[in-house]
């Protein structure tokens, strides 16, 4: 038996257009699964590979997570679904969190969304009795100085996976998450493209390397396989050490 074989499994990846969602997106494709993805903008072609973009053979469906009405509108293109993961997320720099707008805005996409999403794939999950993954980050384990809506909507995804985790055990769906670290991705340009930012960076990681989508994927599948069939509510760490 291959615990990693995901064929005949219905997977779906909000935020997976680019980034982090998209390297877990195309690693369950690789493992066999049927995988839909969603993201912000009107189709796939819009995206490219500058993006962090790999559509290909992936089904791609246009939805805006910071807009609820949206998410309750969502109609998926699947009637089964066997694994979420939740890998939207949304950062403001030069302080632009700091203003209510913009925290609101933040905290919308990182956190208000995820439970719309959980709530609304709730009862397919627990028909597959599926996985539900919630990609959160490191950064809920320090301060983020000068983020402090993305800080607390990944404190929060954190304590929402604990949470979902235990509640919905009794409906047979697994809910756990992934915190990532430092990964190479549009949203963290402002340190990989900042060569004494990388620098100071590639210290504090005692793998010297950034992470990458790949290194995300590695853990999503575990968490959605047997080989996790009893771990609940729980986050890993993936950030090659960065934190310790």
């Amino acid at each position: 038996m291959n615990e990693l074989d995901f064929s005949g499994k219905q997977v779906l990846v909000v935020g997976g257009s680019s980034g982090i969602g998209n390297g877990i997106a195309q690693a369950f494709r690789a493992k066999g699964a049927r995988v839909g993805v969603c993201g912000t903008r009107a189709q796939a072609s819009d995206y490219s590979a500058e993006d962090g973009s790999d559509l290909a053979g992936l089904i791609y469906a246009q939805l805006d997570v910071s807009d609820p009405q949206a998410v309750a509108a969502f109609k998926p293109s699947f009637d089964r679904l066997d694994v979420l993961v939740l890998a939207q997320g949304a950062v403001i720099y030069r302080r632009g969190e700091f203003q209510m707008d913009g925290f609101r805005k933040v905290m919308e996409v990182n956190l208000m969304s995820l439970m719309a999403c959980a709530t609304k794939f709730h009862e397919m999950l627990a028909a597959a009795k599926g996985s539900l993954i919630i990609v959160s980050s490191t950064a809920a384990y320090h301060s983020t100085m000068g983020n402090p809506a993305y800080n607390a909507s990944k404190t929060g995804a954190m304590g929402l996976t604990r949470t979902l985790g235990e509640a919905w055990a009794e409906d047979g769906i697994r809910v756990n998450g992934i915190a990532p670290g430092l990964v190479d991705t549009k949203m963290t340009k402002v340190t990989t493209a900042n060569p004494k930012r990388l620098e100071g960076a590639l210290e504090r990681i005692p793998l010297r390397r950034l992470g990458t989508p790949a290194d995300m994927a590695g853990a999503a599948l575990f968490l959605a396989s047997p080989l996790a069939s009893y771990v609940v509510g729980q986050t890993i760490i993936v950030d090659g050490g960065l934190i310790l």
